[in-house]
């Protein structure tokens, strides 16, 4: 029996396998690479990044919960000139895309991010993070309201020829429509879901724990709600989706992929078990095996109803 491919090319970007690893929970790459090999895996999301340095929310920033995470790390980043400078060159010694996740406050902010990105060598596409639920302008102001929506991505296609991805928000009525305004304005691929937007309280002071007061939820909690999200965009728009939400092993990213998706990001499991991202390419792999299937694309959106 021959290997299945697992091989694809998502929005123009060629990926040996459909799994990456999720902005916000793989840092840079330096973080992990004396964990992970990076050149097995699909792609490199990297952590947000706006167009100057921002130190993020106050701490605690971050706490555990049944099912996953609740954080509010509020998008902490060097800025786009530190991220070239400091985190690139090391990047580029790796046979594997980077995918650099973009964040603003205003959609001009966004299109300025883009277009210094644009040409760089080493970056191979740009996530539209228009669904950050922890920080208090941009994010989620930007991609629970359609108008914003086609704003940003419109003003980011302008100013860059590379591919574009917007991240969607979970929190809205009609992710459809969502999909359907990213595509309208130039995306060429979608990411979903980012994090739900939760709160946890400390029963004793009756505070709550963190200092952000809100933040958003990530982990296995969330991931049956992604795969219906995943479903109903895969429906609506015709090109590649990336899912992410509560990967930990092999089966909940196949799960996504017979819902519609192209490819995975792994996210919280990261914290974990660095290695997760490499153990589900290898379960995909026996997967295709064992169903007689000769690559990943044909097992996305076959789902039967």
């Amino acid at each position: 029996m021959t290997t299945p491919q697992l091989g694809i090319t998502l929005a123009g970007i060629r990926m040996k396998n459909p799994v990456m690893v999720a902005s916000g929970t793989f840092g840079y790459g330096p973080e992990y690479a004396d964990l992970v090999d990076l050149n097995r895996l699909g792609a490199i999301v990297v952590k947000g990044i706006s167009l100057e340095p921002w130190g993020g929310n106050r701490t605690p920033r971050l706490v555990e919960v049944s099912g996953g995470l609740v954080n509010a790390i509020g998008l902490q980043n060097p800025g786009v000139q530190g991220f070239v400078a400091k985190y690139l060159p090391f990047l580029r010694h790796f046979d594997v895309p980077v995918i650099v996740n973009i964040w603003g406050k205003t959609a001009e902010e966004y299109a300025e991010v883009a277009a210094r990105l644009d040409g760089t060598e080493g970056i191979a596409g740009l996530e539209i993070n228009i669904s950050c639920p922890n920080i208090k302008a941009g994010g989620s102001a930007f991609g629970t309201n359609l108008e914003s929506t086609a704003r940003v991505v419109g003003a980011v296609r302008r100013r860059t020829r590379l591919p574009i991805i917007p991240k969607l928000a979970p929190n809205v009525s009609d992710i459809a429509a969502f999909a359907r305004c990213c595509v309208e304005n130039g995306a060429d691929a979608l990411s979903l879901i980012n994090s739900y937007p939760a709160m946890v309280i400390d029963i004793e002071s009756r505070r709550p724990v963190l200092a952000n007061v809100t933040g958003g939820l990530s982990g296995p909690a969330i991931h049956p709600i992604a795969v219906k999200l995943v479903y109903d965009a895969a429906r609506a728009v015709k090109v590649p989706l990336i899912a992410i939400g509560g990967i930990t092993q092999a089966r909940e990213a196949i799960e996504f992929m017979i819902a519609g998706a192209s490819a995975v990001a792994v996210g919280t499991a990261n914290f974990t078990e660095p290695l997760t991202a490499l153990e589900v390419v290898d379960g995909i792999t026996r997967y295709l095996g064992a169903h007689g299937l000769a690559s990943a694309g044909e097992l996305v959106g076959t789902v039967r109803l």
